[in-house]
């Protein structure tokens, strides 16, 4: 057996587009169980407090005199 004789998988190659990657995310996100949505949520929220807590300790170092 050849290669162009080997069976393709069907791939949907609308889900290529930014906006078909958002809508697939979207239906994804849809799926999750309420529990799950929260969950992520308030991890989404720990992160981002993470990232924001580091930030600002970047800028104090940045604007000590040295």
């Amino acid at each position: 057996m050849t290669h162009r004789d080997l069976p393709t998988p069907e791939f949907d190659w609308r889900l290529t587009s930014f906006e078909g990657a958002r809508r697939e995310q979207l239906r994804r996100w849809a799926q999750l169980p309420l529990e799950h949505t929260l969950l992520a949520i308030e991890e989404m929220q720990d992160i981002a407090q993470q990232l924001n807590a580091q930030d600002d300790d970047t800028s104090l170092k940045s604007e000590e005199p040295r």
